[in-house]
């Protein structure tokens, strides 16, 4: 019996994570991938915060807002995906910021 795959990368304050689910030689998986940006609103005007999110290299998804000025605020992208046998799946999650603090940038793929 197989176990399901769990992969995270944890990149703390830092702008980029990456993480990389290594291929399997002899079957398909099927991946619940979550990728999760924590900011906290900085002293500066007109705070915001960023978040790309690329998929084996093509961006999958993009979007830049506006940052709360209380309490935490955060973007979340999920997405599932069919990983082929032999394929590998690199998930790349771009942060940005303007007047505003990293808190926390999370990438996980929890096969389904």
């Amino acid at each position: 019996m197989n176990h399901p795959e769990r992969w995270r990368q944890d990149a703390g304050d830092r702008p980029i994570a990456r993480l990389d689910v290594p291929p399997h030689a002899t079957r398909e998986r099927v991946f619940e991938i979550d990728v999760r940006f924590v900011v906290k609103a900085g002293a500066g005007r007109d705070p915001q915060h960023g978040l790309r999110v690329l998929v084996n290299g093509a961006q999958e998804w993009a979007r830049r807002l506006p940052t709360q000025r209380e309490g935490e605020d955060s973007l979340e992208w999920r997405q599932r995906r069919s990983v082929p046998v032999g394929q590998a799946l690199r998930i790349q999650a771009l942060s940005e910021v303007q007047h505003a603090l990293r808190l926390r940038l999370v990438v996980s793929a929890v096969e389904d």
